[in-house]
Formats: C-alpha cells, structure tokens, sequence
C-alpha cells in the first residue's frame, strides 16, 4: 500500500514538488485520469499533488487591492497551499473553493501555490464509496485494496475547472441574490447585495452605498435605482423563456451593481439578470404562467482524454446538439455541472434540474444528512440567480426504503426550501412506491427502465407497465410526475432487424413504445416531461456488462447521432410544436431526420 501520508509528513507543500520527487505535466482543468499513459494514474486512489508558480504585482499590493484565488472544483477532497502555509480546505468534488489570499502573497515576487486532492470516496462522503480491503495473502499483494462506488460513472479526479486569481477594492461586493416577479406586461426584479470590508484602522468605509444601472441584452441602459435592496420594474419587459416556447429564448438583462464607500473605493459587478416566474401544484409546472412539459436528457461532465474537465468547445457542441434536438431541459446527473455550462444554459435558454452529487446514498444518519444540507446550501448559493434553474434535486436513486430515509429527506428538502423558497424540490427515485423520499417532494422523477433491465426484449409490455405505474405515483401523492431516465443500450453500427438488444433499432424502437406511454400520460393532465437516459455515450468503470462505458447515449461519446437521436428529434419538434402558445406562430421542421 502507498504512504498516504507521506507528502503532509515531508511538507512536500513547503516547496516545489519537484523538489520532493519526480513530477509531471498535468493540464488545468482536467481530470488527470486519462491524461497519460499510465495505468497506476488512471486507476490511482488517493492524494495527488499539484503546484504553480506565479507571480503578482506590486501594485497590488499599492492599490490596497483584496486578493482572492478561486478554484471552480476540485474532487473529491482538497486541501489548499500558500508559500508552504495550509490556505483552506474543501470536502465535494463539484462546487467552488475561494480563500481571500491578500496578506499571504509576496508582492512583486514568486509565489507558490500547493493544492492535495484525494479522490478516496467512504460511507461518510457524497457520494458515497467503499474501500474493499483484500487480506489472502495467496491471491493479493501485501496492502491490496479496491475502491467500490455507488453509481454507474467513472469517478474522475482533478482540478476539473479553471483556477483564477482576482481582485477587488477594500471595500466589495460580497453577494447578490436576486428573484423576478410578472405584473401585467411589467417585469419585476427584486435585489439584495451585501458588502464585504477588509479595512484594519481608521476609514469611513462604513459609510457605504449601492447604485444599480439595468441594461438590456444589447447593453442599452433601461433604467437604474439607488440602495443596496430594492425592487425595480420594467415596461413591457422581455421575459426569459425556454427555447422553442419563444422567438427570442434566454432574454438576459445585465444589472450594473456598484458598491462605493467614502473612502474612495468602487467595486462593480454585472449581474445576469432573466425575468421569469415559476409555478407549481398538484398536476402542472409553469414558467411565466405557462403550462411547462420538460423535453430532455440526463446528462455526464464526460469526454474523452479530459474526462470531466471543463472544455469550451464541448459545451458549445453540446449545446448545439440540444438545440438540434428540440430540447429545452436537461439534468446535471449526478452533480453540479461547471458555471460555464449553467452560464450557456442561461442564454440559450434551456432549462436545469440542477442536482447534488447525492447519488445511491444509504445510510441516513444525522452526520451525512448534515453534510448533505451543507452541499444543498452551497448548491443553491452558487446558482440560485439563474433563470435556467427550475428545480433543486437532492440526488439520484437513494436507497430510500431505509426507515431512516423519512426523516432524512423531510429535513433536506425542508433546508433547500429554506435555501430557496422560488423553486420545487425533488429527488430522483427508482425503488418504487413504498420510496419513503417520495412524500417530502414537489415534483416526483423516477428512473424507469422497462424492457430493458427487466422484461429485456418484450417491448410489447412498455406502454402498460409505465402508464400503470406512473398513474399510481400521482394517485398516491397528488403530484406532478416525470420520467428522469429510461433508455436501452446501443452500440454504434450494430443493426439487427427485428430489433434485437443492443443494436440501433432496438434502442429506438424501446424509445417509441415509451413515447405511446408519455402521450397517454400527458393527456391525464398530471405527467409533466421527459428526459432520456443519456445524452451521450460515457465512461464507467470496467466491468463485464458495460463495453466500453456506458452506450445509453443517443449520440456516441464523440457527439456523432445514432439512429435514436433522429427518432428524439423528431419527437421533440413536434412537441414544441404542440406546445406553442396560440399568441404564437407555429414553427415547421422539415426534413427533420437530414
């Protein structure tokens, strides 16, 4: 077994690293899993050392400027070096870590910055983990042990986003929460921005003010306001919609916030701004008093070589494909994806059910559920002024048939509300109806594979079998109800007729007998979308049922469509279609599968 401690032990962050041993390249951001050659890092479990010079001017240090690094995640568990000094930590692999560095940079001359990241997952983390120790001494090495998951997905490891240095005035802008409002044709924006000071002796930075200037999505001033909360209404204002429920999707104003203090010092922050409501009961979802039906996908932070780090070119190609589609929404399965994704969602107007890195949980103790309010809070921080989120989901596929499950997820779901009363909650279910999770939500999803993990190959029984059930669901809890996942594996070119498992036709020929089940649904007037499992082909760890990762993608991991995209696409067109407002005209798709 490696020392696990010997890079703390030896003070490795005191210098750099390649002082304390061999080093090599490694791109940020990525995952390092898939980088190199190397097995043992691919495979690797445990702490893995990163280090950068850099440099800062001396201005900064004139100007009296507030420093702050900011890395956009790190997984699974980090700990953060300045100059060989511990800087933070931070336990999740999928949200920001940030630490006001100001007095502990040397000014005009090098600086070393260390972070330890360990990947290790155990019952106590989120997700969650299990380290299988192997003791027969006749059948494994001294020390052997294996790393044992809870989900279905390669588990990644890295400085997945980027990693910034910025500044600030002494005096700055700490947050900004925001939520819009509809009066008539008038939008309304309501906002609350708190400030920070880092001022040691005399000063009258008390003596702060706020002023707010509203552009519009082609930076035209609108209007402006003055105080540091207040409401602001605009005329005939331009609502944010879904794509494909208007002709201009994704409308974003900016809000100019400025923050000033007696002393001289002004921070300024453009805040993205869409006007939009959002509504629920027992049978429907509205955006801008709309009936709503989700047409999406779950998806992966996953591609080849760079694994879950951030790549812009992917998300716009993602995002294209989306859009090709005829989707509007989209799951972040089983994590919160990078602010570049959620800021794309934003502005081309597709929607999020933004979900924790809470996937197969069990246990229920009041020790993980607090980790896990903890995870929702910084969740709902980080995005909760993004018109593209509609619901907060607090995981995916709990063993929520435990006793303990009950509680567990009332106060969850209770905190994320607290978090942010505007949006429904939920929870990604699979266990069927004695889920004890089920009765603390506002929206129930459930995962449902018919004809493919069980009665694989009977298509025939699909359409009864989903119906049935997903009309007990609503019965049961008088909610609305989706479907989160369904799908069937294909490989690419593996055609066989009649449809046989794993060729093309039999994955689209499944995803037609659940389409007869979704409209038979929608017409009871409670189903409220449908997302299919998954986007594109992924990564997983090995194993004899799963060739080459996971091939429930519509499109292959390299983004190219199977024959099961243009069957989706079609479908989701046509429900665009049917879902237009009659203030609208209808939009025609010609020759849709080109």
């Amino acid at each position: 077994m490696l020392d696990a401690e010997k890079g703390f032990r030896e003070e490795w962050y005191a210098q750099p690293l390649s002082k304390s041993g061999p080093v090599i390249s490694m791109a940020v951001p990525s995952s390092y899993n898939d980088i190199t050659q190397d097995k043992d890092l691919r495979d690797h479990i445990g702490w893995a050392w990163y280090d950068r010079l850099f440099y800062v001017p001396s201005r900064w240090q004139t100007d009296k400027q507030r420093v702050v690094l900011r890395l956009g995640s790190a997984h699974y568990n980090s700990i953060i070096y300045l100059n060989g000094h511990s800087l933070t930590s931070h336990e999740g692999g999928h949200l920001p870590i940030m630490a006001d560095i100001t007095t502990k940079l040397v000014y005009g001359k090098e600086n070393l910055v260390t972070v330890a990241i360990n990947n290790t997952l155990t019952p106590e983390t989120i997700p969650q983990g299990t380290i299988v120790k192997h003791n027969d001494p006749s059948r494994y090495p001294p020390g052997y042990f294996a790393q044992s998951y809870n989900f279905d997905f390669t588990n990644y490891a890295g400085i997945h986003r980027p990693v910034y240095i910025y500044t600030t005035p002494q005096t700055f802008i700490d947050d900004i929460l925001i939520t819009t409002d509809i009066n008539g044709a008038n939008g309304v924006i309501t906002y609350n921005v708190t400030h920070g000071n880092t001022m040691i002796g005399p000063s009258r930075s008390g003596e702060v003010g706020c002023s707010m200037k509203l552009l519009d999505n082609e930076g035209d001033h609108v209007t402006s306001a003055m105080g540091c909360q207040g409401t602001i209404e605009i005329s005939n204002a331009s609502l944010w919609w879904p794509y494909l429920m208007s002709e201009n999707p994704g409308y974003m104003y900016t809000l100019l916030v400025a923050v000033s203090d007696a002393d001289g010092n002004l921070d300024l922050y453009p805040q993205k701004v869409g006007i939009r409501t959002l509504g629920w009961n027992s049978t429907t979802l509205t955006i801008n008093n709309k009936p709503l039906y989700l047409r999406g996908c779950g998806k992966h932070e996953d591609a080849d070589i760079r694994g879950k780090g951030v790549d812009y070119a992917l998300i716009v190609k993602d995002f294209s494909l989306l859009k090709w589609l005829g989707a509007n929404s989209f799951r972040t399965s089983h994590y919160p994806y990078a602010e570049e994704i959620m800021d794309m969602a934003d502005k081309e107007g597709i929607m999020i059910i933004d979900e924790s890195p809470a996937v197969g949980l069990s246990g229920f103790d009041e020790a993980l559920m607090n980790k896990h309010i903890s995870v929702m809070q910084e969740l709902v921080q980080r995005d909760k002024n993004r018109p593209s989120v509609i619901m907060w989901s607090v995981g995916n596929e709990p063993k929520s048939n435990e006793a303990a499950a009950l509680n567990y997820f009332r106060d969850v779901v209770a905190a994320t509300h607290t978090a942010d009363p505007t949006r429904p909650v939920t929870c990604v279910l699979n266990l069927g109806l004695l889920d004890l999770a089920a009765s603390s939500l506002d929206v129930i999803l459930v995962n449902r594979y018919y004809s493919w993990y069980g009665d694989t190959g009977h298509l025939e029984v699909i359409k009864m079998q989903t119906v049935t059930e997903f009309s007990e669901w609503h019965l049961l809890h008088n909610k609305p109800v989706m479907i989160s996942e369904y799908g069937a594996g294909s490989l690419p070119g593996y055609h066989m007729d009649p449809a046989w498992t794993w060729s093309e036709e039999y994955q689209a020929e499944l995803m037609i007998r659940n389409f007869e089940a979704f409209d038979e649904l929608r017409s009871k007037g409670y189903f409220v979308g449908e997302m299919i499992w998954n986007f594109a082909d992924f990564s997983t760890p090995q194993g004899h049922t799963r060739p080459g990762g996971n091939r429930k993608g519509i499109f292959t991991r390299s983004r190219q469509p199977k024959m099961a995209a243009h069957v989706l696409r079609y479908r989701y067109h046509n429900l665009a279609n049917d879902t237009l407002t009659n203030s609208q005209a209808p939009l025609c798709f010609t020759s849709v599968l080109h």
